[in-house]
């Protein structure tokens, strides 16, 4: 166990806490493995307390087609192994979602030493934003996802039934919140492009139009029902989002342009300085030399 005094010793040669390659990978190694050790805890306990309501949870919509439409829509298994199969998918996904807080943990302790004030400060403003983006994308489509499996099943002939694999059904859920809750993410990660100057709030907003069909296109494809109303519900919070993060590039180029000008007023400023004095030294040089003749 070290002593005091060579910590302190250590601290005052490595004032920045310097490491070597090694120990970076060793520290990543154990950040990684207990990451891992948090989603296996978490899957096991996802498999036994919340697998069987995520399935009912999903399967409602099925239910609600067959005693409201009359239509024969269920879920399959093909296969002797599938039901564990879709046990062990299960259990793994939402085992991710609840470690995911333990990832994001990990991963900030391992890249924060790295970072400076101003570097955190925009990582956390970042990272804020998305994880808000993204858990509103995720209770929309949840709220949307039984009218779009009853949009995507109307589609059945007369006399035919809807038997759906069962783990084909679980993907196209996962996949579908997950897209769609990334969508709600785009804004934030423009603001963040923005932020590193890599591209300018009016360029965004050029592209207001072709944003504003894309996210009527996404909103009519999962309304529930046919009511356009609900398709405007669902247009609202997506473009609330573009135009917020468009609002915030604009403001952020407005700082940045006056800090720019700034900085080059002072330094045109400093040169006229630099300037007159070489000129004042270069005066009294000729006049010293006067001097000397005389």
């Amino acid at each position: 166990m070290a002593k005091p005094d060579q910590d302190v010793r250590s601290r005052k040669s490595n004032p920045e806490a310097r490491m070597e390659l090694k120990e970076h990978l060793r520290e990543f190694r154990d950040r990684l493995i207990k990451a891992a050790i948090a989603t296996l805890i978490a899957a096991i306990l996802s498999v036994i307390f919340l697998y069987q309501p995520f399935i009912n949870a999903i399967s409602q919509p099925l239910i609600e087609i067959n005693e409201q439409q009359g239509r024969h829509a269920t879920l399959n298994y093909s296969t002797i192994a599938s039901p564990f199969d879709q046990l062990m998918r299960v259990g793994m996904y939402i085992g991710l979602v609840l470690a995911s807080p333990v990832w994001l943990y990990q991963g900030l302790r391992y890249l924060l030493p790295a970072l400076h004030a101003k570097e955190k400060k925009y990582l956390f403003g970042f990272l804020s934003g998305s994880l808000f983006a993204f858990a509103c994308g995720v209770a929309i489509s949840w709220w949307t996802l039984p009218g779009v499996v009853r949009a995507l099943t109307m589609f059945t002939p007369s006399r035919a039934e809807n038997i759906i694999a069962a783990n084909d059904y679980i993907a196209f859920v996962v996949k579908f919140m997950f897209f769609f809750s990334l969508a709600f993410v785009i804004p934030v990660i423009l603001v963040g492009i923005n932020m590193l100057g890599l591209i300018r709030g009016k360029t965004v907003l050029k592209s207001w139009r072709w944003v504003v069909v894309l996210v009527a296109v996404i909103a009519a494809m999962t309304a529930p029902g046919t009511d356009i109303m609900m398709m405007f519900y669902l247009m609202a919070p997506l473009l609330a989002f573009f135009f917020i993060a468009i609002g915030i590039c604009l403001i952020n180029d407005k700082r940045r342009d006056r800090r720019e000008a700034k900085l080059a007023k002072g330094m045109t400023e400093e040169s006229i300085k630099t300037a007159t004095s070489a000129e004042d030294l270069a005066a009294m040089g000729h006049f010293e030399k006067d001097e000397a003749k005389n």
